[in-house]
């Protein structure tokens, strides 16, 4: 992998991608986007060709997703829908689960949310308490549990609920992953009030003996935690994408009226103390692209441990930049950094969301400082 010149391939596809966030812009309305990029192949370039994708991977829809937030118009169902849901049907779903789903999320005529967090595991995984169990007579799976901040449920056709089953052998609970239809009954949704304005809404759900059919379980029962880092591996970096190109977009708006911004005959970026947090904004950002490109290029190459790392890595630094690039592209335009007409204010909240989830800094924190450094853990 080079990390100094992008193929002909991916530059071709950045370009294009950037042109179509150019057209759509800051006040886009994300059904036509949705639409558009689906039809020029970008929703599913990272899933098989063999189920109408791409045949790329998740170095190209991180492309895809930064671009469309340099131009102002992120997809943040891009994170969820192509990168979690359909990485995790492709690698482990059953044939029937891939002809179903695979195709429709390709070409947009199908979205899947994802459903992992819950009001009182937070980012600890193993506290899971949406269980499932087996209905004797039947066969059928019965979901029972509560997730929150759980995004675009209300657009999406199905969920990938994160559950728990009971291990025969062992008698204690593993994850496990169920496709839930929007429609299922006792499956309930509530719309959580949000200041973060975003196209995609914020949901709480409620899950009451949810009964499902055997084949709604994705993969193999006793896979556990394999396949579920298989969806958040991708999420992180989809995350770094989403905050990279967030963080651009700031920025170029900054670029652009420091030098138009004219104080006593001279632009205001002439000014070292306009100028050298900008191109520390820049730097930062450029770091944390190439943390991403690793990260992805190791996911994509097979290697689940090392993408682990680069992936919690990349979404660490791409949130951090991010902050940082909206904070001085704000603090650039002073009073007019808060105005609708540049559109930077909703995204001083918009670029904490990178900061927060899918797992916070400090757990990054905590994974790097005793998976990679091999410090004792504190928790």
């Amino acid at each position: 992998m080079s990390f100094t010149l992008e193929s002909e391939e991916h530059t071709a596809l950045r370009a294009a991608v950037a042109q179509l966030g150019k057209r759509h812009g800051r006040t886009f309305d994300r059904e036509a986007l949705w639409s558009e990029a689906a039809k020029l192949g970008y929703l599913g370039v990272n899933l098989p060709e063999a189920h109408g994708g791409g045949g790329g991977g998740i170095a190209e829809l991180s492309i895809v997703l930064e671009e469309l937030g340099a131009a102002g118009c992120p997809l943040l169902m891009m994170v969820v829908s192509p990168a979690i849901c359909g990485t995790v049907i492709a690698r482990f779903g059953t044939e029937a689960q891939k002809r179903e789903w695979l195709p429709a999320l390709a070409d947009g005529t199908r979205t899947m949310a994802f459903g992992i967090t819950e009001p009182d595991a937070g980012s600890n995984s193993h506290r899971i308490t949406t269980t499932a169990r087996r209905d004797p007579a039947s066969g059928d799976w019965l979901l029972t549990g509560r997730k929150v901040f759980i995004s675009g449920v209300d657009i999406a056709d199905a969920t990938l609920i994160v559950g728990r089953t009971e291990d025969s052998r062992t008698g204690r609970l593993k994850p496990c992953l169920f496709i839930v239809p929007r429609d299922a009954e006792g499956f309930h949704r509530r719309q959580i009030d949000m200041e973060l304005q975003a196209a995609e809404k914020q949901f709480e759900l409620t899950l009451d003996d949810v009964r499902l059919p055997a084949d709604a379980l994705v993969g193999d029962e006793d896979a556990g935690l394999l396949q579920l880092f298989a969806g958040l591996n991708p999420e992180r970096i989809m995350t770094a994408a989403f905050a990279i190109g967030m963080g651009r977009y700031a920025l170029a708006q900054a670029i652009t009226y420091a030098r138009d911004r004219t104080v006593w005959n001279t632009p205001i970026g002439a000014h070292q103390a306009i100028a050298h947090p900008l191109a520390q904004a820049h730097i930062d950002l450029e770091l944390a692209r190439l943390m991403m490109q690793k990260a992805a290029h190791l996911y994509d190459a097979g290697d689940d441990v090392g993408a682990g790392e680069a992936a919690n890595m990349a979404k660490y630094a791409a949130g951090e930049a991010c902050v940082r690039a909206v904070d001085q592209a704000v603090h650039t335009l002073g009073g007019n950094g808060l105005t609708r007409e540049f559109g930077l204010a909703s995204l001083i909240t918009a670029a904490r969301v990178a900061r927060i989830a899918p797992v916070s800094r400090e757990m990054i924190l905590n994974y790097v400082s005793h998976q990679t450094l091999g410090l004792p853990k504190s928790y």
